[in-house]
Order: structure tokens, then C-alpha cells, then sequence
């Protein structure tokens, strides 16, 4: 396993993330986030609690109204910061004009792999994730678990130090879940900084050495799954995330 250096800036810095919407609706409003090299985080929270604004500023895709992000101590515009993160994302987006083999080959060019080495990464890839017979296939030809698995593919072919997983298991069977798993298991313990959202809670507390509790923009709650159950007085962290998410609006404020 890799050691990270205590003087290692964070994987992840976020210092008052606020995003406003056209027509004023606010997803996030001053959000601080901080993740540590190498923590396996888990980010928990409803549909429009403001975790797909969080992942899409960090990567770039969302423009934030204010607010500082830092990847591995890089600001999150550079290309620096943008070939450290990888994104599996929540909706299944591949190009159907491309093979599965171009699409990982191509978008290893774009984080500046030399062709032949994204062709070799590719063809690792594609074995591990059991795609090989799918290289030349279209993604329409392809079943939604395998589409997972290229979103996968892709999100690791330049071997980024933060990887985040946006829903990464949503609609796929048990078998290719525990595959997954594994992998990201392994990947973690060889050192990568992993940020996983899910609605499976159980995912979350089996997986994460932290989780934190998001709502309305704001994060609520943040410990470990054993703390955060003995501060809720719950079983488990679905009882956990039930009595934090009954909270009154009016209320958040003493959680913060």
C-alpha cells in the first residue's frame, strides 16, 4: 500500500462552494469539503441535495457562482488537477459513434497518454473488465452492466490519484456489483483516493472510512460509520441517514 506524506496537500480541498442557478435556485451554498490522500469517502444524500453540483464543479463540468476547489493542492481548472481525477459518472454517457476501444484509447490521448501506451492501457482494461470480444462493439450493442464496465474502464485509464464514483452500481445485477467492488477495493489499498455517492447505504458503510451526510447544499454530518451510529443512537447507517434527513429545515442549522 502506498504511504501518503502527513505535509501531502489533501486529495480534495473545497472551501465555499456556493452555486447559484439560473432562476435562483441555490444546490450548494458555501459547502467547505476536505478529503485526505488515500481515504476511501463516502458522500451520502437525496436526489437535490447537491452531490451531482459538488462532482460536476470538482471535475470541471459545473461552473461554481463562488468559492475554491484544489485536487492534490492544484486548482481544479488546471490540467494538472484535471488528468488526477477520474469520474465514473452517474448516467451512462459514451459516444455511439465510437468503439469501445477508441473511447478508452481516445480518452487516454486526451489526459495525454502517448497512443501507444493508451492502446496498451485500453487492452488491460478491457481484460480485467471482461470487454475484449466488445472492443470493436458500439456502446448501443452493448448491455447497461457493460456499459458500467466502461465507464469504469475509462474513468481508470489514466490511473488517476482521485477516483469518484457517482452512483457506480445504480441498476446493475450482484454479481458484477461484488466484481466492481473488488477492484475498487484493491485500487484503494494500492493508495487511490476513492469519492463514492449511493443511494445503497450498505455500500457506504461496508466500503467508506468516512462518510458525510449532505442536505440542501450543506453537509450536516461527517465521521465514521461506528461514530456516526453512536451519535444517532442507530443500528446501522440507513437509521443513521433516516433521523439526520428528518430534521427540520429550521433545524439544520444546530447540525452545521
Amino acid at each position: 500500500m502506498r504511504s501518503h506524506d502527513e505535509k501531502e496537500p489533501p486529495a480534495l480541498s473545497v472551501r465555499g462552494l456556493t452555486k447559484k442557478y439560473a432562476g435562483g435556485f441555490t444546490a450548494v451554498a458555501g459547502l467547505d469539503l476536505e478529503i485526505a490522500p488515500g481515504r476511501f469517502f463516502g458522500l451520502l444524500g437525496p436526489n437535490g441535495a447537491g452531490k451531482t453540483t459538488l462532482i460536476g464543479s470538482v471535475c470541471n463540468l459545473v461552473i461554481p457562482s463562488a468559492g475554491e476547489i484544489r485536487v492534490f493542492g492544484h486548482d481544479y481548472r488546471t490540467r494538472e488537477a484535471r488528468n488526477l481525477v477520474g469520474l465514473a459518472e452517474q448516467d451512462v454517457s459514451l459516444d455511439r459513434f465510437l468503439s469501445i476501444s477508441e473511447i478508452l484509447v481516445y480518452h487516454g490521448g486526451y489526459h495525454g497518454m502517448a497512443r501507444r501506451d493508451a492502446r496498451r492501457r485500453a487492452r488491460e482494461l478491457m481484460d480485467l473488465f471482461r470487454l475484449a470480444d466488445k472492443a470493436r462493439s458500439s456502446p448501443s450493442e452493448l448491455s447497461g452492466g457493460m456499459q458500467r464496465r466502461v465507464l469504469f474502464a475509462r474513468a481508470l485509464m489514466h490511473q488517476p490519484g482521485l477516483l469518484i464514483l457517482d452512483e457506480p452500481t445504480a441498476g446493475i445485477d450482484v454479481e458484477l456489483r461484488a466484481e466492481l467492488w473488488e477492484y475498487i477495493r484493491r485500487l484503494h489499498a494500492a493508495g487511490t483516493t476513492v469519492l463514492l455517492t449511493t443511494h445503497y447505504l450498505e455500500e457506504a458503510e461496508g466500503l467508506c472510512e468516512e462518510i458525510a451526510l449532505l442536505r440542501a447544499g450543506r453537509i450536516i454530518a461527517r465521521d465514521s460509520a461506528d461514530k456516526l451510529r453512536a451519535d444517532y443512537g442507530a443500528a446501522d447507517i440507513a437509521g443513521v441517514y433516516a433521523r439526520a434527513m428528518s430534521v427540520p429545515a429550521g433545524d439544520l442549522e444546530a447540525l452545521v
